[in-house]
């Protein structure tokens, strides 16, 4: 991954993860990808975002949730 895609800075979207040089969160991206968004769709919706950053994106989330964390999803009953 390339790191210099993704950065934090606290007065920046409240130092949330965005793709250098826009207020594109890795949040906001993942949330659009999982609404059914396209990667066309969001390219087209944000001219400073590429394929790559939207790449990038993606392995800093898998990066992130490959921590020693336990999310616990509760079993609808």
């Amino acid at each position: 991954m390339k790191t210099e895609w993704i950065v934090s800075d606290p007065s920046i979207m409240m130092g949330k993860p965005v793709i250098a040089g826009t207020r594109i969160t890795v949040e906001l991206i993942l949330e659009k990808l999982a609404a059914g968004e396209t990667v066309e769709d969001l390219l087209e919706a944000h001219p400073r975002l590429t394929r790559e950053a939207i790449q990038a994106a993606l392995a800093f989330a898998a990066e992130a949730l490959r921590a020693d964390v336990v999310y616990p999803i509760k079993v609808p009953a």
